[in-house]
């Protein structure tokens, strides 16, 4: 019998990993019986302890001395990967806090099928970077690097809309012209694929694969996008300087709207500059409450609490943030019809790399037959009209939001490695 293998959906928001039982995909439970993690770390400066997903954020959340880092797979192929991170007395590069994330995913397998697995399929966007082949081809050897180095010796990777196709050709019975639509945390990636039962049954692939192509936009950015709008005004964002002859610099707003670069505030050099920003300030109390913010390192709290609004209004129409500062609550009104004009460009880009693969396929809209939708962002009212309208004659299909990937890279592995 060969060696099991698996497949890592490794996500800016949520990961997955599946494997292959009784020839069925299943994905293996994470945490408390939970086959989704949320791709977080959470460094226990009390206990010495690093702590992951749910756990971690709730570690943050109880404001226990550490440092949290989310939105990890947002930093492979950009000038941040090659940065280091302060953890106590000691810096440590984001390849390896990626590879400690890695690593618990490996050791979950392994737990669940009783053996150490080799082999694995890696998943991964179809640009990590827009229109730069350089970075995107760094990116993915920064990810294969970080695993090779926790134990995994045969890499193989597959992009994420193509293992999810996979997985919702299980349920088929006749052939379909499907687009897979992906958007997750950090990309939005689309395939055009011929599936079948008899397709189905084939190793190679290649020729029902029409056209795949993908835009560094997915749910953090619409969170960043609905932070700036909303949340970083009430911080002084787009407020004037004292003289009145501009607004104050903006980088750090967008810093702490940013979930890869909240960290980055939390430097003395950070802090001189927002005290430097304060006082040419025309209105310099809402420039306290940023700096409120970053000395009690609740950047992350605060991007948590804008991603929940988003979550809110993509089923109803309106909602609130509560911020808790030292000196007051902070109550901002949102709704939905803010969400979308915040993120109306953002999903016109995304439209349009939809158009785009029905180009590189060569085929006609209305040789679509079948929408597959999947990845969280698709829930997003905008996104969800969007796209649909591009496909007025095409059946929307529901995956599983967040697990059409990870099983459907559970398959591929299969594929590549076998199982006899």
């Amino acid at each position: 019998m060969r060696p099991i293998s698996g497949g890592i959906d490794f996500g800016t928001s949520n990961s997955t990993v599946g494997f292959m039982e009784d020839g069925r995909p299943r994905l293996v439970p994470l945490e408390n019986g939970q086959a989704t993690l949320p791709s977080a770390l959470f460094f226990n400066f009390e206990d010495d302890r690093t702590y992951f997903g749910r756990q971690a954020i709730a570690n943050y959340a109880d404001n226990i001395q550490g440092r949290l880092l989310r939105a990890l797979k947002s930093v492979l192929g950009t000038s941040l990967i090659k940065e280091k991170t302060r953890i106590k007395a000691h810096s440590i590069a984001f390849t390896d806090i990626i590879g400690s994330f890695l690593l618990y995913l490996k050791d979950a397998l392994e737990n669940q099928v009783g053996e150490t697995v080799d082999n694995i399929v890696l998943g991964r966007p179809v640009q990590f970077v827009d229109d730069d082949q350089e970075a995107d081809r760094r990116a993915q050897d920064e990810l294969e690097k970080a695993a090779l180095k926790r134990g995994f010796k045969n890499i193989e990777f597959q992009f994420e809309p193509i293992a999810a196709a996979l997985d919702y050709e299980r349920g088929i019975d006749r052939e379909e012209l499907a687009l897979i639509i992906d958007i997750g945390g950090g990309t939005s990636d689309f395939s055009i694929v011929r599936v079948s039962p008899e397709r189905a049954k084939a190793t190679d692939r290649k020729d029902d694969i029409l056209a795949s192509t993908g835009v560094h936009i997915g749910g953090t950015d619409f969170d960043r996008l609905l932070s700036v709008a909303h949340v970083m005004p009430e911080l002084g964002y787009k407020t004037a300087t004292k003289d009145g002859k501009r607004n104050l610099p903006a980088g750090y707003f967008f810093d702490l709207a940013t979930w890869q670069r909240i960290n980055l505030l939390y430097s003395a050099k950070a802090m001189t500059d927002l005290r430097q920003i304060r006082y040419e300030a025309a209105r310099p109390e809402l420039v306290d409450r940023m700096i409120g913010i970053v000395q009690h390192r609740q950047g992350h709290a605060l991007a948590g609490r804008v991603e929940q609004a988003k979550i809110e209004l993509t089923e109803r129409l309106e909602t609130r943030m509560d911020i808790e500062l030292a000196d007051e609550t902070l109550r901002i009104p949102m709704t939905r019809a803010g969400l979308e004009e915040a993120i109306e460009t953002a999903v016109g880009r995304v439209a349009d790399t939809a158009l785009k693969t029905l180009a590189e396929a060569g085929v006609r809209a209305d040789r679509i037959t079948t929408l597959f939708l999947t990845g969280g962002s698709t829930a997003v009212p905008l996104l969800r009209r969007r796209m649909l309208s591009l496909f007025p004659q095409a059946a929307a299909v529901e995956g599983d939001m967040f697990g059409s990937v990870g099983l459907g890279l559970a398959l591929d592995a299969e594929r590549k490695f076998g199982r006899a």
